[in-house]
């Protein structure tokens, strides 16, 4: 009986045996990232089962393995043929990844894989060198081989892969860019210009006309009248051209430690607003100047945009290390298609025959510029509640100043 007993034991187990033996092999083919091994159902029904499950887990891996693999190949494909040159370097700063443009710019189309980073721009020209040895972004320009003048954008990030830090480095060609936007920006300069100036001459030259023919007929009374409205379209377009010329050779700001006492009173004698919030106990350190006209200019705006002069108010507040210098209004606010074209010079929402100057689209435009040359940024955000908040942000010294300064 006992060899009968072992025999149909043998014979009933051989199944789940061969199971048993095939499933290793396939799990160490998956090992191996070879997911092409089936299993054929056999034995009882359990097993049948265990089998089939088995089936479709490879093919779901399979399809994700391909899934994979085309995306693999489709950002390979992507990163290879951007125009943008670009760099990954490992822990060791040995070339990881350099793409076609990376390899042309910097190694005249040699591979640069495994190299050393340092080694490969050490022959590079001098301003191409300092940049990529930069941690901060930056454009520069440069003679390229050919003799022709190229500028160039350059950023680096870090970030860890699989636990180890790597750096990516890229660099765009932005002659073409800037060259578009350049000419853009005098088409928009020129048309402005054009339409202020034909406003102005038409009407002086129609006035003149008139007083000649008045002088004929000695009528002293209304020539008066007629040189009066010269003279005032004359100085209306000499004050359109000197916010022009003022916008153009805004000087470099001469920062000092500035009273907010004082500096409020007198920004409140050129115009409207109400103070909100408390005082920082620390003086402002900036080129008083500048800030008063660039916060004359978002109050103006304020004005302008149809807000209860009560509630056009100026917030003055310590971040930290930043100083923010708020104008907040209850005007209509700004669509998201103006906000983001509203800091361009010569761009106005405001109509053109309004007789202000400030329809000339330089009012946020030399605030953002007195604030770029201070070493901070404008915000514009809508409230709320309906308005606008446009946030002058300015860093603060790491030591407060001690002799506030009289305002100019």
């Amino acid at each position: 009986m006992l060899p009968l007993i072992a025999w149909l034991s043998a014979l009933w187990l051989s199944p789940l045996l061969r199971l048993t033996r095939a499933l290793e092999g396939a799990v160490l083919s998956y090992r191996d990232g070879d997911f092409s091994l089936n299993l054929a159902p056999d034995g009882p029904r359990e097993l049948a089962l265990l089998t089939r499950l088995h089936a479709e887990l490879g093919l779901a891996l399979r399809e994700q393995r391909q899934h994979l693999a085309q995306r693999e190949l489709l950002l390979d494909t992507v990163v290879q043929n951007t125009p943008v040159a670009l760099v990954l370097t490992a822990p060791s700063e040995r070339i990881a990844i350099a793409n076609l443009a990376a390899r042309q710019l910097l190694g005249d189309g040699r591979s640069l894989t495994g190299l050393s980073f340092a080694q490969v721009i050490a022959d590079l020209p001098e301003a191409l060198r300092e940049a990529l040895s930069s941690d901060a972004d930056r454009l520069f320009a440069m003679t390229l081989a050919d003799g022709s003048e190229e500028t160039f954008h350059y950023s680096t990030r870090s970030f860890r892969l699989q636990g180890q830090p790597h750096r990516l480095r890229l660099l765009r060609r932005m002659t073409r860019e800037l060259s578009r936007a350049e000419v853009a920006t005098w088409k928009r300069v020129i048309r402005v210009l054009s339409h202020e100036l034909n406003n102005s001459l038409a009407p002086i030259s129609s006035l003149a006309h008139s007083g000649a023919e008045l002088a004929k007929r000695g009528d002293t009374e209304r020539l008066r009248q007629v040189l009066a409205s010269i003279g005032e379209r004359a100085s209306h377009l000499h004050g359109f051209l000197a916010g022009y010329a003022r916008f153009a050779k805004l000087p470099s700001p001469r920062r000092e430690p500035v009273a907010w006492p004082a500096f409020l009173d007198h920004l409140a004698t050129l115009g409207e607003f109400r103070l909100e919030g408390a005082l920082p106990e620390r003086p402002g350190w900036f080129d008083p100047a500048q800030i008063e006209q660039a916060l004359l200019n978002l109050i103006k705006n304020a004005h302008e945009s149809g807000s209860n002069p009560g509630e056009v108010v100026l917030r003055v507040q310590a971040h930290g290390a930043e100083l923010h210098l708020e104008v907040l209004d209850r005007g209509p606010g700004m669509s998201e298609a103006v906000l983001s074209q509203a800091l361009l010079p010569f761009y106005s929402t405001k109509r053109a025959d309004t007789g202000s100057a400030g329809g000339t689209g330089l009012g946020l435009a030399l605030a953002r510029e007195i604030a770029e040359a201070h070493d901070g940024r404008i915000a514009l955000a809508n409230r709320r509640r309906g308005g606008l908040r446009v946030s002058l942000r300015l860093p603060l010294p790491a030591t407060a100043p001690s002799t506030p300064a009289e305002p100019r």
